[in-house]
């Protein structure tokens, strides 16, 4: 089995990535019915989906400036991250609404993610280096197919407790565990080995990569900020049109898995025309549709529901791209630590964005999302004199 797993290494990858990342959004997908039965509000979806981005970016501190991701095997991080994952988040229905237990609870699978996420895409570089935006594009896809995919279970489960696709969530994490644990690390990076403290930041010393780096923070502040917006935009739309919150789930799934598209399409295109030009032109989209949506927003529900699904392709189109770049532009040796401290700085924006425009929603209804704007507008502004594609995709 494990000889089978090796000949094929980046569908295994992949699917444990979409398995492990199940954990990032399991509350958010059984939202509806967690907030009706317990009494909350749209600012405590906003704390608990902080909760995990600051655990996250604890993790990726910790990985960057421990250097931990170049000294242990991607492998073994992954999958105890997995394992770990899926136990606090099966944990998390026993203090549910129970302040501060529950938003503790998140924290710690955000922590285990940084051990899924960033160790996947080092694990991706090592398996496969030729073509790493294509590589990469099908990881981040199954990221988004993994956050889209407790809207998907709840949808399937409607008429059922809310737990379930929480059970449902850790134990896909366990086999995501399970999957990269046999598959072991890849032969095409340096092998790990003691390292200096702070190793993790040198690459924030060259020009390039902090060009990157700048894209790709404008990205996160648009990113995650809109996957928690979208079941708040499609129930608005579902409204108007009538129809029944049951559909919630299910158009939610619909909106944010669409980005695996964008991803696995931009990825294609990458091999043509290089990483840097995919994500500028996703970048520019969801910009776009960011600066339109809310002043179309009194045109027909049916077209925003539309919309939404071309936002939800461009959105995360350039995650994989940025991360490609970040790893073609980084020290070889240093590959893991330094994209854990992009992942960091990243993820460390998210936290301003899901807050404001949580927080704001009940007052400021659909023009929440022209907050995000200025993501787009900045991340462009930086990036625009990185032009070179990966040389994992010229060689």
């Amino acid at each position: 089995m494990i000889a089978l797993l090796r000949r094929n290494p980046l569908p295994v990858i992949v699917l444990a990535q979409l398995f492990g990342t199940s954990l990032w959004f399991s509350v958010n997908g059984v939202w509806l019915s967690f907030s009706q039965e317990l009494g909350l509000t749209e600012t405590d979806l906003g704390q608990m989906t902080i909760a995990v981005q600051a655990g996250f970016i604890v993790g990726t501190l910790v990985l960057a400036v421990t250097a931990l991701a170049d000294r242990f095997g991607a492998s073994h991080i992954f999958a105890i991250a997995s394992l770990v994952g899926a136990l606090v988040n099966a944990g998390f229905v026993l203090v549910a609404g129970a302040t501060p237990f529950d938003l503790l609870l998140r924290f710690v699978t955000g922590l285990c993610l940084a051990g899924i996420y960033p160790l996947g895409m080092k694990l991706v570089i090592a398996w496969t280096p030729r073509y790493a935006g294509a590589a990469l594009a099908w990881l981040v896809g199954m990221l988004t197919l993994g956050t889209a995919l407790p809207h998907l279970m709840r949808g399937a489960t409607l008429g059922l407790a809310w737990e379930w696709p929480l059970y449902g969530a850790s134990t896909l994490a366990l086999v995501g565990g399970a999957l990269v644990y046999l598959l072991g690390d890849g032969p095409h990076l340096p092998k790990s080995g003691p390292v200096p403290l702070q190793q993790g930041l040198t690459a924030l010393r060259m020009p390039e990569f902090r060009a990157v780096v700048g894209g790709y923070l404008g990205h996160m502040w648009e990113l995650y900020a809109f996957w928690m917006l979208v079941p708040l935009l499609i129930g608005r739309e579902l409204s108007r049109l009538g129809q029944a919150d049951t559909l919630i789930s299910w158009l939610a799934f619909a909106v944010i898995a669409s980005g695996a598209l964008g991803c696995v399409g931009g990825g294609w295109l990458s091999r043509h025309r290089g990483s840097a030009w995919v994500a500028r032109r996703a970048l520019a989209t969801s910009g776009l549709v960011c600066l339109v949506y809310p002043f179309v927003s009194g045109f027909s529900p049916l077209l925003l529901l539309a919309l939404l699904l071309v936002w939800g392709v461009a959105v995360v189109a350039d995650s994989p791209q940025f991360s490609a770049l970040a790893a073609a532009t980084a020290p070889p040796r240093f590959v893991g630590s330094s994209l854990a401290v992009m992942n960091a700085l990243g993820f460390g924006l998210t936290l301003p964005a899901i807050w404001l425009t949580s927080a704001l929603w009940e007052w400021q209804g659909v023009w929440v999302v022209s907050l995000l704007l200025p993501g787009p507008i900045l991340g462009l502004w930086v990036f625009r004199g990185v032009r070179r594609a990966p040389a994992s995709e010229t060689a």
